[in-house]
């Protein structure tokens, strides 16, 4: 096997980096266009509230929800239920067939 040649350049170590500062509010940044609706966010904050508590549970199997996304994600079906404004959910790709 080849041996690689290290490059003659020096690092010198850090690299210096400026930060600019942000001349708009950061309430124009949003531009108004919520991904999710305030029923949404009841929703989720309720099941977050329920989950940290010890009482919330999964649909079918009706086991103790432990996990934060797990959470979230019940809330957001139960918006979705409800008729809050939450993006469809994802389309799953195990579907696709391969070549």
């Amino acid at each position: 096997m080849a041996a690689r040649k290290k490059s003659a350049r020096k690092t010198t170590g850090r690299k210096k980096t400026t930060t600019k500062k942000s001349t708009r509010k950061t309430s124009a940044r949003k531009g108004g266009a919520n991904r999710y609706g305030e029923k949404a966010q009841e929703k989720v904050e309720k099941a977050m509230h329920e989950r940290k508590r010890g009482t919330l549970r999964s649909g079918r199997s009706g086991k103790k929800v432990t996990s934060r996304k797990q959470a979230i994600a019940i809330g957001l079906s139960q918006a979705r239920r409800a008729g809050g404004k939450v993006p469809p959910e994802p389309r799953s790709r195990g579907s696709r067939k391969k070549k």
